[in-house]
């Protein structure tokens, strides 16, 4: 990189050079020196390209090597009259055009950066296309184009080329511009140079082409600048490496802010180029009103799509987060609450002071899982466990919580009911049969209870956990497959 930027410092200082003494020079030799340089530069773009086998970019450097061949063989061998009918301008008019074709292809190659958008989105594109195109017509149309177009009508097809020139030349950094921000291959310096050279390029064409159209035959030393850096630019493109332009962090990325500018701002220069014309005493023609009311339609449908897409993407969002929030506190394998979300819920239900039910925890351990795992592999065994985590659900009301907290263990918290009554339900449920793979797996489980009927702020989640943990474990001394209430004359385990 530091080599390409070396070479473009003395493509710079050379052309610097150039323009000057071109500048200074008689005309006649000064035009000779501007079309020399031009077909250098062509050429030596045209080597590189064609080493790195660009077959679209050797195109266009060849129809602008050859144009200017013939430009110089017209103007100044034979002396042509402008504007000239030779082969000249209509290759100067398809350099533009074979890099549209070099744009297209470069934009296929899509890589994994590269936005995917929806049938939305490539609508917005194709509006943004046609708003910058109408924004810079009204634009060329209020300061120039109209006077070219009555020429055009009396110079006849000779004046045609030299409009269709510079117009080609709008149309590609359009493209250029209205691509970028969806293909990652088009934010590359080979791009930057190319939409340089279609800058240059087109300024001095419109020149050019409002000099013609006043009649002039001797056009100023100064309208050739643009002509002359446009051969420079393309050389820089073939010679610069395609290193993506990344983005600075933290700041928003050009694309970005390309695309949010597209419509916006060639519509911001034409409307005050506009005012300003009518300011000063101008009148709008027909075709100016009507276009410039069809790009305002334009930007209008434009930006109900953006709002749509928004609304689409706010609605995702949304969705994302609930995903996110379910995943941070449910059970990945079984679906149901995990420990922090039980905890959570649990505490909330003890903070109620005025408790008119009892407050039941449940601790489930399921007895005989570890036979399944040993004998059978974790995934059987991961469906018995889904199987319970269903089974527990099933058994209480949607407003109660079953959360797996870990292992073959289960936590229930029901608001009001019958401790022995909601236990010898779930022992039930949970003593049928599991059928796996054809096989079947006959599961238990050993259930302890803790409950509270009132308020007590010294009472903490730990505490009811506990007990029912201590009641589980006196279920499975006794004997496992049965439910012990915490507090019950059964002696506990603690």
């Amino acid at each position: 990189m530091k080599r390409f930027w070396v070479v473009a410092t003395c493509v710079g200082t050379f052309m610097a050079i150039a323009i000057l003494t071109a500048l200074a020079a008689p005309r006649d030799i000064g035009i000779a020196i501007d079309k020399v340089v031009q077909l250098v530069f062509a050429i030596a773009a045209l080597v590189v390209y064609a080493r790195a086998r660009d077959k679209w970019m050797t195109a266009a450097m060849i129809s602008l090597s050859v144009g200017l061949s013939a430009w110089i063989w017209g103007q100044q061998i034979m002396g042509v009259q402008l504007p000239s009918s030779t082969i000249a301008p209509l290759g100067f008019t398809m350099v533009p055009v074979l890099c549209l074709a070099a744009v297209v292809v470069k934009a296929q190659k899509r890589t994994a950066d590269d936005l995917l958008p929806n049938y939305r989105s490539r609508t917005v594109l194709i509006l943004d296309g046609l708003i910058v195109i109408g924004s810079l017509f009204v634009l060329t149309w209020v300061s120039a184009l109209e006077s070219l177009t009555r020429a055009w009508a009396t110079e006849g097809p000779g004046f045609a080329t030299v409009i269709a020139h510079p117009a080609a030349y709008l149309v590609l950094l359009v493209a250029i511009v209205v691509m970028s921000w969806t293909h990652q291959s088009l934010r590359q310096w080979p791009m930057l140079f190319v939409a340089l050279a279609g800058i240059a390029q087109s300024s001095s064409g419109w020149v050019f082409a409002f000099h013609i159209a006043q009649g002039n035959t001797a056009i100023p030393a100064t309208a050739d600048i643009g002509f002359m850096l446009c051969p420079a630019f393309f050389l820089l493109s073939a010679l610069a490496p395609a290193r993506t332009l990344d983005p600075t962090p933290g700041r928003l990325r050009t694309a970005d802010f390309l695309h949010l500018s597209v419509p916006y701002l060639p519509l911001a220069v034409t409307g005050l180029f506009i005012s300003w014309n009518t300011a000063t005493g101008g009148r709008l023609n027909p075709v100016e009103i009507y276009v410039g009311i069809l790009v305002v339609c334009l930007v209008i449908v434009r930006q109900l799509l953006t709002m749509m897409d928004n609304l689409r993407l706010m609605d995702q969002l949304r969705v994302s987060r609930e995903q996110l929030r379910h995943e941070a506190t449910h059970d990945p394998l079984t679906g149901v609450a995990n420990r922090s979300l039980f905890r959570e819920r649990l505490e909330r239900a003890l903070a109620v002071r005025d408790r008119a039910k009892p407050l039941i925890l449940l601790f489930i351990d399921v007895d005989g899982f570890k036979a399944v795992n040993d004998n059978n592999g974790h995934a059987e065994g991961d469906v018995v466990l889904r199987n319970v985590a269903a089974r527990l659900e099933n058994s209480v009301r949607p407003e109660d919580t079953v959360a797996r907290l870990g292992g073959d263990e289960f936590g229930v918290l029901v608001d009001g009911g019958d401790a022995d009554e909601i236990g010898a339900r779930l022992l039930t449920s949970l003593g049928h049969p599991h059928e796996v793979l054809g096989r079947v797996h006959r599961v238990h489980a050993s259930i302890g209870v803790a409950q509270r009927f009132s308020y007590d702020p010294s009472i903490t989640a730990d505490d009811v956990l506990g007990a029912a943990d201590a009641a589980m474990y006196t279920a499975k001394r006794l004997g496992k497959g049965m439910v012990v209430v915490h507090g019950s004359p059964l002696p506990e385990m603690t």
